[in-house]
Parts: C-alpha cells; structure tokens; sequence
C-alpha cells in the first residue's frame, strides 16, 4: 500500500507499482470500440502508461496533453492514457483538444488499478486510480515507475521520456 496526498489529506492505494526490471503484469483494458486490448496488442513497441483519475480534470488534462506532445517523436512507442472514464468521454477528449498520438483506455470492466497497484481505497476518489506513470520496453519489462506522491500534481515528464531513448 502506497500514501499519496490529495488537498493535504493522505490517501492510500491497495498496493504497489511493479517494481522496475520486473514483467509488467497483463492487463484487459476497454478501447474506443469497447474491444478489450491487452500488452498483447501492443507488442513490439514501448508503452508508456499515463494513469490518471479521470481526464475530466485540469491537472489530467495537461499530462495528456504534455506526453501526446513529447511522446510523438517517438515511433516504436504507444501512449496508453489510462482513466476511469467511459471511452466515449475520453474519445471526446482527445478528439477535442486535437490528441492524435495518445490511445486512450478505459479502466471500465478491469482490474488493472488493482493488478499495478494504483487502485485508490479510501476517501471520496475510492476506485480511482492514482497519477502515475509507468514505462515498458518492447519486451513489456518495467522500465520506470513514478507514483505521484500530490494527486494535484504532474508527473516527472523529463525523467519518464528519458527512458525512451
């Protein structure tokens, strides 16, 4: 179980974030058709997952829009952004604020907050996954990990895309 802040108040998750070096744990997630997709679908290719609470917020909306922006330039990678919104919201998101490089997934029908740790059990946001960001190689081994300790706060851009090159 890890401790986040959120307006001063400590939150918990129901565990932890895959330890770096580690094989990211499979997951089922629902696409924009509402096909289930796994790391499967994205083999061969780096993968940053940028898990947020739900992109309906500022701070959310900018970390999307901050990696759609770095991560373009590379092209073995896909940017799964990972939310609690239905995938007809965060379709409308991306489709609105012009993301073309980002492949939104829905935590809808899953397990994955719980299978990477970043399941939130208390306080009013229980269910949601707290900010992170987690990087894998091609070979899905965990290259990176930042839970980010102030739910308000963007994560570490800089040191993340300094491990996809």
């Amino acid at each position: 179980m890890a401790e986040i802040f959120f307006q001063n108040k400590a939150l918990h998750t129901c565990g932890e974030l895959p330890a770096v070096g580690s094989t990211a744990p499979d997951f089922s997630l629902v696409n924009g058709n509402l096909k289930e997709v796994n790391l499967a679908t994205y083999a061969g290719k780096k993968k940053v997952l940028n898990v947020v609470p739900s992109l309906d917020t500022p701070t959310c909306a900018a970390s999307a829009l901050m990696f759609n922006q770095k991560v373009a330039h590379f092209h073995n990678t896909v940017l799964l952004q990972i939310s609690a919104d239905l995938p007809f919201a965060q379709g409308r998101f991306c489709e609105s604020e012009g993301l073309h490089h980002i492949t939104p997934l829905s935590t809808f029908r899953s397990s994955f907050g719980k299978d990477y740790g970043v399941e939130l059990v208390d306080s009013i946001l229980k269910g949601l996954t707290a900010r992170a960001v987690i990087i894998l190689d091609e070979n899905n081994q965990v290259l990176y990990t930042e839970l980010v300790k102030e739910l308000a706060n963007e994560p570490d851009y800089a040191a993340a895309i300094k491990m996809l090159q």
